[in-house]
């Protein structure tokens, strides 16, 4: 074979030669149809998307495409302002805090100008920030105050360059809560035992506070429970939420009460917690004389009749009107000392002696729980106190016992899905209740 192909002349060998290379490249190139399906399987891919046989691409390309996404989820603010923040000083007025941010007078006039929507930023506290967002042209765009932690106070400019204002608000999550003690001592140390806030104590008493007189009717072995909301925002706690639920169980009785969407507290029958009447005109404090017809006079020694409660407070402490109804009486004598006395419906009057200033003239009208003067030491006293009666008819009766009317009650379809509700919630209250119960005995059996 060899000698045949050396037989054949030169030229002709190199001819041979050039055909077979051509031939071989030529085979050897993928055809138009092979070329199609591997677009066809790259078109299949999820395009833009990057897929590792091997390890992972930590190329600086790679790389900068994980620092373009990660920027991607910032407000857009973050990428096209320059931030500076300032903290409010004390003695700092906003338009050194303008200066200090390179923000001429002249915008913080035209921000001002906005009016009732940006007031409270003349009314900045130390420790406050405001944040300032500049362009590259160091004009400024936008300038934020957090109000609180749920609100910020936005001001940017439109379209048109001119400042708006706008409140951001944060999405508040609602989470249920629950405490319950038993009254050892008294209500308010039981309730701070509980983990409830001042706030809350006062709610409390607020809720039974037609039921139940908190400066005179509490006693130990009493109980209570609640379930009510707490705030949280992005996880962190805010603060505390309305009482949602709560009963109390006072000398045998039980009183329950359950939030309406009126913001309004109702019994489970639909039946209003509110009453015409508060059992006690000022906050629950210790209550120095009950009532008592056949009372031996303090300063005379003699024998008189105490047709009243006797509430001993602070000297100031704010005085509430127990009703409403129209002032009769605002006066001064050496027996009562400053005194109020209050006209109500279906012919009852309340009266409120020894107080230290009166805060309504005759002939006023007043709501219930409206101050109405503060409570003192004056005329014919031992000491400061608020001396309250309630007189029905010309009749003195016992402002603790008394049967006082109750509001207008739900009704109709709006009391039918209360109560449904009502059973739902209290029902989630009693669960609560007894397994902490559970829980606790089971601690007590455990202890050595």
């Amino acid at each position: 074979m060899r000698q045949l192909v050396t037989k054949i002349p030169k030229q002709h060998r190199v001819l041979i030669a050039a055909t077979s290379v051509f031939l071989t490249t030529i085979l050897l190139l993928p055809s138009e149809q092979a070329a199609a399906s591997k677009s066809s399987k790259t078109d299949s891919l999820e395009i833009g998307k990057r897929y590792s046989l091997a390890l992972p691409d930590t190329s600086a390309e790679a790389e900068q495409e994980q620092e373009v996404a990660a920027l991607a989820v910032l407000p857009e603010e973050d990428l096209s302002l320059n931030w500076s923040v300032l903290q409010v000083q004390k003695g700092d007025a906003l338009s050194a805090l303008f200066k200090k941010a390179n923000v001429s007078q002249q915008v913080m006039l035209d921000i001002l100008a906005l009016g009732k929507d940006v007031k409270t930023l003349t009314r900045l506290f130390p420790g406050e920030q405001l944040e300032f967002g500049l362009d590259a042209e160091g004009d400024l765009q936008e300038l934020r105050y957090a109000l609180n932690h749920l609100s910020t106070l936005r001001i940017s400019r439109n379209a048109e360059g001119h400042f708006i204002a706008e409140e951001l608000k944060k999405e508040v999550e609602l989470r249920s809560q629950f405490a319950s003690a038993e009254i050892r001592s008294n209500f308010w140390s039981a309730g701070i035992a509980a983990g409830l806030s001042e706030a809350q104590i006062m709610s409390l008493a607020g809720i039974f506070g037609w039921d139940i007189d908190f400066g005179l009717d509490i006693r130990a072995g009493d109980s209570f429970s609640v379930l009510y909301e707490t705030q949280y925002v992005d996880g962190e706690f805010i603060s505390n939420g309305n009482i949602v639920a709560a009963q109390f169980s006072n000398q045998g009785h039980l009183y329950q009460a359950v939030r309406h969407t009126d913001g309004n507290y109702y019994k489970p029958d639909g039946a209003s917690m509110r009453q015409a009447f508060l059992r006690a005109p000022v906050s629950f404090q210790y209550v120095s004389s009950n009532f008592n017809p056949r009372r031996l006079h303090p300063v005379l020694k003699t024998v008189r009749p105490h047709n009243g409660v006797d509430y001993a407070a602070p000297v100031g402490t704010p005085i509430m009107a127990a009703g409403d109804g129209r002032v009769i009486a605002s006066a001064y004598n050496n027996l009562n000392g400053h005194y109020v006395f209050i006209q109500h419906a279906n012919n009852i009057v309340t009266k409120y002696l020894h107080l230290s200033k009166r805060l309504v003239s005759k002939g006023e009208k007043v709501r219930q729980g409206e101050a109405i003067g503060r409570l003192g030491g004056t005329g014919r006293v031992t000491g400061p106190h608020l001396h309250y009666e309630f007189v029905v008819d010309g009749v003195h009766r016992n402002p603790r016992t008394v049967k006082l009317p109750q509001a207008t009650p739900l009704q109709g379809n709006e009391k039918q899905l209360f109560t449904a509700q009502a059973e739902q919630i209290l029902a989630q209250l009693l669960t609560k209740e007894r397994v902490l119960l559970a829980k606790t005995s089971g601690d007590a059996t455990a202890a050595p």
